[in-house]
């Protein structure tokens, strides 16, 4: 997204205080505790205000984890099995044409 000052109608769109934009969403959050970069605090303002919101989502938490969610063993293959359920379960088929 760049910088704040470089992008700031990306930021204002992605802000927590928009999350009524996106009332037509599943969610699927996954966060690594150890993320520097999206502190968990910031985790924490998401999950409260869909809570608010009542909007219902799923949430995973890897414990030590940083940004990437990548660290430990079995961490990449139970983020992308989840990923891919998430995806399987929330998202419509497509139409084959022919």
């Amino acid at each position: 997204m760049n910088l704040p000052d470089l992008n700031p109608g990306g930021y204002i769109n992605a802000s927590i205080s928009n999350v009524t934009a996106f009332s037509t969403v599943d969610y699927l959050l996954a966060h690594g505790s150890g993320d520097d970069n999206v502190h968990f605090q910031g985790f924490e303002l998401l999950v409260n205000k869909l809570i608010s919101l009542g909007k219902p989502f799923d949430m995973r938490v890897y414990p030590g984890r940083t940004h990437g969610i990548s660290e430990g063993r079995g961490t990449n293959v139970d983020v992308y099995t989840n990923i891919l359920g998430y995806f399987m379960e929330h998202l419509p088929p497509v139409a084959q044409s022919h």
